[in-house]
């Protein structure tokens, strides 16, 4: 059984995690018209802004409460109230999340009584849904933090069963998908191609494939998202034949739909990987009752040739990854399936997930610790975001970069790592890598007896000069 060392440092050396107000941020992104607002200090929200352009390379919609010295000590309810009225006014979005950050925790302030404030003062934006999330970043991680966003926004939109007179299955092709924050806006069109080649409709909460894919629009500008999950599915869910959820931070929120829907669900850690996506595509079969498409039985035989393929590269490789846990389990198992190592795993935040890692050990930790322990166990390949590029480089390793951020490399945002396509590209990537790396190549022998050739003709080396050399 993985052993799961704790954080036994006063502070990050190194920082690899994104925190939890980024990853509830990135859950608001994925619905129209939407906008977060972050309930803290101006430079948290330029902080986490910055994060997100450099990811996306697209224009951000973000806004913060902006808590001062004035109000970070007598209060900060009123900027709550001022911020959200602002927003209703000028920009009339379909929703508004509120995530907190460390500075609005650390005060202590009631962002849910603030909302209440808000709602007696101004009921001519009743209609507009307010969603508070109690995220400090100086607990969890992106990921927590995006799953908390989704389970906030289930239990706020959808409506339970009894009262509003859904039942599952009213809707027979819609299927429901709950994607953690592991997942790209490529891999979530990914994840809407293999349900729609079933003949069943998607519904993805919340959808980054449809507002963070980087498409251009006629729109110049717009203060909102664009794109994403409409808020009025929300109160279609409970129709769903069936949930998919797939990560396992996703749990808590599956089962908040659940509770109030009575849709059954179907959960996966991850998509990576043969036995995975066999299970994903079973399960699509049953709640279908279709054949598997033509299409996806090719695309299954491709990336069984690329595992003979890329077998003899990757069997027996020695791999470091740091990552959010949902990420970090999917590769473990992944390498796993190819006869490779995980002989370093890092993860910024604990999670129930860490007990299922192929690994011997996982720190819970920074980049040192990845640094540390790739080092003393003979790493070949670091597996990380952009913020890892100097760990390997003073490794001297080559990296794949994985999760976010990815700020040094174009079209990260849009990598496609899960479904056979997928798992198959990424084996391709890591066998290359290892083929850059001439790992098991035999080099030339020269003896140190060996003779060099004698030539007789104008000015080539003569028999006497080769003496004299040796």
């Amino acid at each position: 059984m993985v052993e799961i060392l704790k954080r036994k440092k006063a502070l990050s050396v190194n920082p690899l995690k994104s925190s939890q107000t980024v990853g509830a941020a990135l859950a608001f992104l994925g619905l129209h018209r939407s906008i977060p607002m972050l309930h803290g200090s101006q430079g948290c929200t330029a902080f986490g802004k910055v994060f997100f352009v450099r990811h996306f390379r697209e224009p951000i919609p973000l806004q913060t409460t902006a808590m001062d010295q004035v109000s970070s000590v007598m209060g900060s309810e009123d900027n709550v109230v001022e911020g959200l009225k602002t927003l209703c006014e000028k920009s009339k979005p379909e929703l508004i999340g509120v995530p907190t950050t460390g500075l609005a925790e650390t005060q202590g302030s009631d962002v849910k009584m603030a909302i209440r404030m808000f709602r007696k003062n101004y009921p001519e934006y009743e209609h507009i849904p307010c969603i508070p999330v109690t995220t400090p970043d100086f607990t969890g991680c992106l990921e927590s933090g995006f799953a908390l966003a989704t389970e906030a926004m289930i239990n706020e939109l959808v409506p339970e069963a009894e009262k509003a007179g859904t039942r599952p299955g009213k809707r027979p092709r819609q299927v429901t998908v709950l994607a953690g924050s592991s997942h790209t806006p490529g891999d979530l069109e990914a994840i809407r191609d293999m349900i729609e080649s079933f003949g069943l409709r998607p519904v993805i909460i919340p959808d980054l494939s449809d507002s963070l894919d980087g498409h251009l629009t006629d729109i110049d500008f717009s203060p909102l998202t664009i794109g994403g999950s409409p808020v009025s599915e929300f109160a279609n869910l409970g129709d769903s034949k069936a949930t998919l959820v797939i990560g396992a931070s996703m749990n808590k929120a599956a089962g908040a739909l659940q509770g109030r829907t009575g849709v059954p669900d179907w959960r996966f850690d991850h998509l990576m990987g043969l036995e995975a996506v066999d299970e994903f595509i079973r399960a699509l079969v049953e709640i279908s009752g279709n054949e598997v498409p033509e299409k996806i039985e090719r695309s299954r035989a491709q990336l069984q040739d690329a595992m003979l393929d890329t077998h003899f590269m990757l069997g027996m490789s020695r791999f470091a990854v740091a990552a959010d846990p949902d990420l970090l389990n999917a590769f473990s198992h992944l390498l796993a399936s190819m006869g490779a190592e995980t002989v370093a795993a890092v993860a910024p935040a604990n999670a129930p997930v860490l007990k299922k890692i192929n690994a011997e050990k996982v720190c819970i930790g920074d980049l040192e610790e990845l640094e540390k322990n790739a080092r003393a166990n003979a790493a070949e390949i670091i597996i990380s975001n952009s913020h890892a590029v100097d760990t390997a480089s003073r490794l001297g390793l080559p990296i794949l970069r994985a999760g976010f951020p990815q700020y040094d490399l174009l079209g990260g945002y849009q990598r496609v790592w899960i479904g056979y396509q997928g798992t198959r590209q990424t084996l391709f990537d890591l066998a290359n890598i290892l083929l850059s790396l001439e790992r098991g190549e035999i080099h030339p022998y020269r003896s140190i007896y060996a003779q060099k050739p004698e030539y007789q003709n104008g000015g080539a080396e003569t028999s006497e000069d080769s003496r004299l050399q040796h």
